[in-house]
């Protein structure tokens, strides 16, 4: 295949949802990534919202993005990735942003891309897992000061429901930092991811972002606590008062009968 440059971008394409029927329509179809031809080089769309790009100009891009019917806007989203290749070595080599392939081979590219793809959603559900916990670590600091946090139960929930809407959409989608499928039929080629891994920090990067996932779930966990013991001290309160209205009422009939 002849490219138009030696440029290879990834990009995250947000809230992304295909059919397997329209995956298999756009080419050549390997388990989760379609390979799409385009003028001047290829792209590989990945199911799970991902698009990688070799030697394609940005018209034809743009194109691309216009045919699947995807904003323009992806091509200035947050998480992105550039690097460049070339094909002229005898092993696969990975290093200062420039991948040398060994060859011409379309499922070396696929091996590689799938790297390439991973890295890229992993940037995204470590931010999201960095936002959520930058924006919520006042509250160990309150709790550690205060004693207690200054939140209604109302607004503790709104915080839980939060937490647990971010726990659990990076757990849903979990498993697409493991091993692709695609190896599992030809493993001839998992050197190629692998060495991609490698390069990225894929197995650390995931190591770290479980850690950040324990200290959500603790979070998680210590206002549920707090909200239970919100709840509990509520309850208390109600029996406190229902008792002392019952004893009144009893003094007062008491005191009633009494004057009779």
């Amino acid at each position: 295949m002849q490219f138009s440059n030696d440029r290879v971008s990834v990009f995250i394409i947000p809230h992304f949802s295909a059919s397997s029927e329209l995956m298999g329509s756009l080419g050549s179809r390997y388990r989760d990534a379609v390979q799409i031809d385009v003028t001047g080089g290829e792209a590989w769309l990945f199911e799970y919202g991902v698009i990688v790009f070799w030697g394609v100009d940005e018209d034809e891009k743009l194109a691309l993005l216009h045919r699947l019917h995807v904003s323009e806007s992806v091509l200035k989203g947050q998480h992105q990735e550039h690097l460049r290749f070339s094909v002229n070595s005898e092993a696969l080599k990975l290093q200062q942003d420039l991948i040398t392939l060994s060859s011409n081979d379309v499922l070396l590219r696929l091996s590689v891309s799938h790297g390439l793809a991973q890295s890229i959603k992993l940037n995204e559900y470590e931010q999201k897992a960095q936002d959520t916990i930058s924006q919520y670590a006042y509250l160990p600091h309150t709790l550690a000061e205060t004693g207690k946090i200054k939140l209604g139960r109302k607004a503790l929930a709104k915080v839980r429901g939060h937490l647990f809407s971010t726990k659990s959409d990076i757990f849903l989608h979990y498993g697409l930092l493991d091993t692709p499928e695609f190896f599992w039929e030809y493993p001839e080629y998992e050197y190629a991811y692998s060495a991609t891994s490698r390069y990225l920090d894929i197995r650390p990067r995931v190591e770290l972002l479980s850690n950040k996932l324990d200290v959500i779930h603790e979070l998680f966990e210590m206002l549920a606590d707090d909200l239970n013991h919100k709840h509990s001290s509520f309850l208390e309160w109600i029996i406190i008062i229902l008792i002392a209205f019952e004893i009144a009422t009893f003094g007062a009939e008491e005191l009633k009968a009494i004057l009779m």
